[in-house]
């Protein structure tokens, strides 16, 4: 019964992120646009995008390998894969055993990585620059992500993500800095890896300034349909890893019941709003930074995560 009870959570759980990913989208451009004057799109216009996208004709270029083709499949199923891993309401998961934090720096490695070949696949100069541009932040973020990683691993003694709710839900935590500092890191790391300003700009195209946007500009139809939904998952993902680990409340834990249950996916909503809000609010207070300043962003996450560490480490006696 608790195996079944756990499959249907996990199931659950599979479809939640992905209903809810294009709403959350929706509603950082809605509080953005509210923000500087305007009325703003709907809040449900990014699932008419992508429906209208997956109603197009796919048109390739003529160049194009089987590798430009099979990426969004493979990015697509990646990031759901890595979204479906993090407890958003419950850790009574069917996949709480596999939910490792280094399984899904892992999932996330493997879906920039793809990415990048398929902006170089067709050649174009767009593609190159993207392609180079993400790497070199993907250098950056990926070691101050690890870092983040071994800070909780210090605290909880566990990569587990289930663990680690449970570790954080139980109290014994209490205010730590170290984990203070690994917060504002992992954020750090989230508007980097999402193509958030000040990094980058997800609403322009100037040749000059973006990333994402240049490795994906050869893609139409339904391969842009699953691009831009992968991207939607994404920013969900991170910040249902900012709640998991650093603000579970509300989450049910194994054994609690299916009202609990119910109750945190009403809680992981308003998480979302709240964080979607902030990111808003962030985003139109800050200027876009220049390319090569943002090694100094990200070199600011990583020492802030391995002082985090190192912290932990003393205090433990580890």
């Amino acid at each position: 019964m608790t195996l079944l009870l756990a499959t249907l959570y996990q199931i659950l759980q599979m479809l939640l992120v992905l209903a809810l990913a294009p709403l959350l989208t929706g509603w950082v451009r809605l509080v953005k646009a509210r923000l500087v004057g305007r009325r703003g799109p709907s809040i449900f216009q990014p699932y008419r995008d992508l429906l209208r996208l997956l109603r197009k004709e796919v048109v390739l270029a003529r160049n194009a390998s089987w590798l430009f083709r099979s990426v969004p499949y493979m990015m697509f199923t990646a990031i759901w894969l890595a979204a479906g891993l993090v407890p958003v309401f419950t850790t009574q998961l069917a996949l709480a055993p596999t939910a490792d934090l280094i399984a899904l720096i892992a999932l996330l490695g493997s879906a920039r990585f793809f990415l990048a070949l398929a902006g170089m696949d067709t050649g174009t100069s767009f593609g190159g620059i993207g392609s180079s541009r993400e790497m070199m932040i993907a250098a950056l973020a990926e070691p101050a992500m690890l870092m983040i990683v071994f800070s909780v691993a210090i605290l909880v003694r566990s990569t587990s993500l289930a663990e680690i709710a449970d570790f954080m839900l139980s109290g014994a935590v209490g205010l730590r800095i170290s984990l203070a500092l690994a917060l504002i890191a992992l954020v750090m790391v989230a508007i980097a890896e999402n193509a958030r300003i000040p990094i980058d700009n997800p609403a322009t195209h100037l040749e000059l300034t973006m990333v994402h946007e240049a490795m994906v500009l050869e893609y139409s139809g339904r391969h842009l349909a699953l691009v831009e939904a992968a991207s939607m998952l994404k920013m969900l993902l991170y910040m249902a890893l900012i709640a998991c680990v650093f603000a579970p409340w509300g989450m049910a834990t194994a054994g609690s019941g299916v009202a609990a249950a119910l109750g945190g996916m009403v809680v992981f909503v308003a998480k979302l709003a709240i964080g979607g809000t902030l990111l808003a609010l962030f985003e139109t207070s800050i200027a876009k930074m220049r390319v090569f300043r943002v090694g100094e962003f990200l070199g600011g996450a990583l020492l802030l995560s391995l002082l985090g560490a190192i912290f932990l480490y003393v205090s433990r006696g580890v």
